[in-house]
């Protein structure tokens, strides 16, 4: 009978066995990759729903404001983390008073803050260019440029690196600075005492004309106006003032403006930041981003509008030639705050620079 077996050939064995070490290695690789890719990949920072990261954010701003400067992006944020995090958002004074809102942060009391660097009181010799700088800004969109291409974001993470604790996170323009009161204000003489509430910086170059700058929480500003407390408000612009009800107890609004745009940052607690990973720090850096787009567009729009259609306030203004000795007097005040530090002369110097090179490009980046 003819033996059925098949012969063995020396090579298929080889063969046989080399292919079999391969699939043991291409598995063993395998694994490894996969281990990995657990250990190492962004992926691999998986939070239930039931255990979230979570923040608490106090922002400079009363509910009302608040609810176009950051809601839309804390919300938007919240929904796009997917339950891997949770921000719970306060307003102005929830939590601490705002000037106390740095330490609160630094002493991780609460996790995040949206404000100017002067009104929380940042303990850094750059704090005074936060909020309103005299004249430092025409328009919103001069701020991002500023920060983005002129330098002033390595400046601002010099500063806060210097800061235990805190991480600075990035800036963002607001609206511009006008003032709003109850009697006219149609001369620098119309000024002279005058009580209002306003952001640190801007109220101490103003106080120079006879402007009293004062602080008071920010839900109490309307019944100060009402009860004749304040005279005023030298926070913010047409929008806010409308929007927040300070336009339906002020009589008047000064069409002559301080500044262009305000100054304000996101911060975070270091501890706190560190515990967030790398895609939803990258998603909360976005969602700055949009929060930045929306108000451009909300403020540029309102601005105008309401300048033009608002019904509120009769607008006044400060004579030409008056005015032009505020923006001469200014200078001067550049040259004080130079003073400071070198790190604060090199702003300035930025913003000269910039004003220079605005100035010299026309329409419609300067109209005069």
């Amino acid at each position: 009978m003819k033996d059925e077996r098949i012969a063995t050939d020396p090579k298929n064995d080889v063969q046989n066995n080399d292919r079999r070490d391969f699939i043991k290695k291409a598995g063993a690789v395998t694994a490894g990759a996969v281990a990995a890719s657990t250990v190492f990949s962004p992926a691999a920072y998986v939070y239930s729903a039931s255990n979230p990261i979570k923040w608490r954010l106090q922002t400079y701003s009363g509910a009302p404001l608040g609810a176009h400067v950051i809601l839309p992006q804390i919300e938007a944020f919240n929904r796009a983390a997917h339950g891997q995090m949770e921000i719970e958002l306060y307003y102005a004074d929830q939590l601490v008073p705002t000037g106390e809102l740095f330490r609160a942060m630094q002493k991780g009391m609460i996790d995040a803050v949206q404000s100017d660097d002067a009104t929380m009181a940042s303990p850094v010799d750059i704090s005074v260019f936060g909020g309103y700088f005299p004249f430092s800004t025409r328009y919103s969109l001069d701020l991002p440029v500023l920060f983005k291409y002129y330098g002033l974001d390595k400046i601002w993470q010099e500063a806060y690196g210097e800061v235990k604790g805190v991480e600075w996170l990035g800036a963002g323009a607001w609206d511009p600075l006008h003032i709003f009161s109850k009697k006219p204000i149609r001369s620098l003489a119309d000024m002279k005492g005058k009580r209002v509430f306003g952001v640190p910086t801007a109220g101490k170059f103003l106080s120079r004309y006879g402007l009293v700058p004062v602080t008071l929480p920010w839900d109490d500003i309307e019944v100060a106006i009402q009860t004749g407390e304040l005279d005023g408000v030298a926070w913010c612009g047409f929008t806010e003032a409308y929007e927040v009800g300070w336009a339906d107890v002020c009589n008047y609004a000064l069409l002559n403006n301080v500044t262009g745009a305000w100054c304000g940052s996101y911060f975070a607690n270091s501890k706190s930041w560190a515990k967030v990973p790398p895609h939803l720090q990258e998603l909360f850096r976005l969602s700055m981003d949009s929060s930045h787009y929306y108000r451009q567009i909300w403020y540029w729009g309102g601005e105008a509008k309401l300048r033009v259609e608002g019904k509120k306030m009769e607008l006044t203004t400060i004579p030409a030639n008056e005015w032009d000795q505020v923006v001469e007097d200014s200078k001067e005040f550049w040259n004080e705050i130079s003073s400071i530090s070198p790190r604060a002369k090199k702003v300035v110097e930025i913003f000269k620079q910039y004003s220079k090179t605005m100035e010299k490009a026309g329409v419609p980046y300067r109209y005069s």
